[in-house]
Order: C-alpha cells, then sequence, then structure tokens
C-alpha cells in the first residue's frame, strides 16, 4: 500500500510523566522496541501543528518504557505531551521478512474467498497469542473474524489492497 506522503506510523503513546525533570512514560505500538534509539527523531502532532521531538535516553520501567526527549526538561513540558502518540514515516519503517505485512498496509482491503467470492472489508487486526485476527465487515454476514494462518490466507495484495481467503468451516456460522 503506497502511503500518502506525510502520513505517519504510530511507535508510541505517551501516557504519563516520571518525575519533575521532563521524563515521559511510553506505552510501546511497536513490535521493534529497539528503533528507540538516542538521537532518534519522532513525530507528535499538537492539534495541526506537527512537532519533532529527539530522544535523549530512554530505559524500560514496569512493562513501560521511559523517555527523555531533548528540549523536554520539565514536568509541565512533559504533561503537555500526555496522550500524543510518536509517530514515524514510512521510511523509519523496519523492514519485514516476506509475507509479512505492517496492520496499517492491510486495513481496508477487500477480502474475497475463493467459493464464496467478495466478503467485505478488512477493519481490524487483533493481536492474540497464537496469530492475529481479521476482523472483516461484510454486508452479507456482519462481522467475521478469520484467523491469520497460512491454511486460511491464500494471497495479499498489498498494491491492490486485495486479500484473498480460503474459509473454514464453521467460519461464517454454517455447517
Amino acid at each position: 500500500m503506497e502511503m500518502a506522503p506525510g502520513e505517519l506510523i504510530k511507535v508510541g503513546k505517551i501516557v504519563g510523566t516520571h518525575g519533575v525533570k521532563g521524563t515521559v512514560k511510553v506505552q510501546l505500538l511497536t513490535d521493534f522496541p529497539q528503533r528507540f534509539r538516542p538521537g532518534q527523531e519522532y513525530l507528535v502532532r499538537q492539534g495541526r501543528e506537527t512537532l519533532p521531538l529527539t530522544l535523549d535516553h530512554c530505559s524500560c520501567h514496569a512493562g513501560a518504557m521511559l523517555m527523555k526527549f531533548r528540549s523536554v526538561d520539565d514536568i509541565e513540558t512533559a504533561e503537555r505531551l500526555r496522550n500524543l502518540f510518536l509517530n514515524v514515516t514510512a521510511d523509519q519503517l523496519h523492514p519485514l521478512p516476506e509475507g509479512c505485512f505492517y496492520h496499517f498496509q492491510l486495513i481496508g482491503m477487500q477480502v474475497e474467498d475463493v467459493h464464496k467470492g467478495y466478503l467485505g472489508q478488512l477493519i481490524e487486526v487483533l493481536e492474540t497469542g497464537a496469530n492475529d485476527v481479521y476482523v472483516i465487515k461484510s454486508d452479507a454476514y456482519g462481522e467475521i473474524l478469520i484467523p491469520a494462518i497460512k491454511q486460511v490466507v491464500m494471497a495479499v495484495d498489498v498494491p491492490n489492497q486485495r486479500l484473498t481467503i480460503k474459509l473454514l468451516d464453521g467460519l461464517l456460522g454454517e455447517q
């Protein structure tokens, strides 16, 4: 999927502050925590403005990351960042192995079954312990939950935004 110029990908959410010297607590929204390195720049949207933040240092703490950004030196400035997302541009994405896709590449795809034809649109990807689950919004069948496993997913065509699947028995509530 081609991204629109200026489109941003969320990699973290600032969920709070830590201490009084501008450190923030970040919930990670990426499978690549190693992307958070000193000197790396992230973009945050505050209203209509997109502001750059450069990471000074970070550490793990109680299931989240503590991050200190340059020019965020007090609790008041850090507090204004609460609930904002840390974003990157497409050229900052980590390359994925062949056959793997970012969720944003899949959302919006038209979904077709090899036997039933068009089913609907992929609207969400749920992360479960074993495998992802694709949520399909279908006019004919309502909400369909599809396991993202090789027995079901036949083809992913990112450029044409098309997902071809082979439904397992019972996935549409039929016998």
